[in-house]
């Protein structure tokens, strides 16, 4: 079973029902059923509630949230993850961050639409598509 970060952009797509919805969707169908196991960090979380609440309310963005919580696991953000983000070479201090919280707990994918975000790391990073195929391939 493929242990998965799940990024923001994935996560707003569902909850917003933007262009990749069907995809996050069938993602996280996957998790649900149990057949891959997702986290993410509090961080993506807060920014989700940040722009679900900019369009929406924030009741309803709690409740989405917590919806998404029964099936996505919260990732620590520790000292050593703060650190490696510091030195690293990302461009992007916040992507840094998720990257090095998800590469000190064993994560095998990074799930995001912003695969050059996180193009200076070692770990997988593919969209919900790329590995809903993977996925598909395997079973």
């Amino acid at each position: 079973m493929n242990n998965l970060f799940i990024d923001s952009d994935i996560l707003i797509d569902l909850l917003a029902k933007r262009t990749y919805y069907d995809e996050a969707l069938k993602l996280l169908s996957i998790v649900a059923d149990s057949k891959a196991k997702a986290y993410t960090t509090s961080l993506v979380f807060a920014n989700v509630h940040y722009i679900v609440t900019k369009f929406g309310n924030r009741q309803k963005s709690i409740r989405a949230i917590r919806t998404l919580r029964r099936n996505i696991s919260i990732l620590t953000m520790n000292e050593k993850a703060f650190d490696d983000a510091l030195e690293s070479s990302f461009p992007d201090f916040e992507d840094a961050l998720q990257y090095f919280s998800a590469l000190n707990s064993g994560i095998d994918f990074i799930i995001t639409r912003n695969k050059k975000d996180y193009s200076k790391g070692n770990i997988k990073v593919v969209t919900a598509g790329e590995y809903m195929n993977i996925h598909c391939a395997t079973q």
